[in-house]
């Protein structure tokens, strides 16, 4: 059998057994399906006036914990990735959770380098390159062709390791784990400001960080004392090309 004749006989083996399932299962499976919760959480990056400036959304799913993620393999973080991708920029709603705003999704190393696709919308997603990332030749490539189609890039958790600086030049914003600074925080600064990038205080717990980190000279913050990430349900949303 070649291979157009095998394709051609799975497209009618799928087609026969759709056909099979009864009118009334096919309703109540589309009912249940639309009646899912789609979670997603979002936090704000906000000025030092108090403006927001981005949001980063990020995974949530019923009944999930952050610590759950710990464990997680490379599929599982795609698959998150893919989830907060669609929920946002899958929806026909977009800017009712934009607000004409960035968004900032952080993407693992599948999307960097092309072998999944990201949404075509260089105007509103800032793509973070995940912490986890074995920076190499191939995912430097990757994020050079995503910022040549318009892409902003984003460097999160930054502390100055020998990977990430390959990643500044590259980089449009820089955050910085403001809870890492106690000792060597000018420098970290300095380093992380020197190719020109915005830098954003994360992980903005207390009052005492929020000090230290607007001593440093950072303007935009990022955690929970600024806001608490919410939790949106897109399920209600209506999906692009619908």
């Amino acid at each position: 059998m070649t291979p157009d004749a095998g394709e051609s006989a799975l497209a009618q083996l799928g087609a026969a057994v759709d056909a099979a399932i009864p009118r009334e299962l096919r309703r109540a499976w589309e009912e249940h399906v639309a009646r899912r919760p789609v979670l997603v959480a979002r936090q704000g990056i906000y000025t030092a006036h108090g403006r927001p400036f981005g949001y980063q959304f990020s995974y949530r799913a019923p009944g999930h914990h952050a610590d759950v993620a710990r464990g997680w393999g490379r599929r599982d973080h795609e698959r998150a990735t893919e989830h907060v991708l669609r929920a946002t920029f899958g929806r026909a709603d977009l800017e009712s959770v934009a607000h004409g705003r960035l968004l900032f999704v952080r993407c693992p190393r599948a999307h960097l380098v092309g072998e999944l696709e990201l949404p075509a919308r260089p105007d509103r997603l800032v793509i973070e390159v995940s912490s986890a990332t074995e920076v190499d030749g191939q995912v430097l490539a990757g994020i050079r062709r995503l910022r040549e189609r318009g892409f902003r890039v984003a460097l999160p958790s930054f502390v100055d390791r020998p990977d990430q600086r390959r990643l500044l030049p590259l980089a449009d914003v820089v955050k910085i784990d403001v809870r890492d600074l106690d000792v060597e925080g000018h420098p970290v600064v300095g380093v992380a400001r020197s190719f020109g990038a915005l830098l954003v205080a994360e992980y903005v717990e207390t009052q005492e960080t929020l000090r230290h980190a607007r001593d440093l000279g950072l303007t935009l913050f990022q955690g929970n004392l600024i806001e608490r990430a919410g939790v949106l349900d897109r399920a209600g949303a209506r999906l692009v090309g619908r």
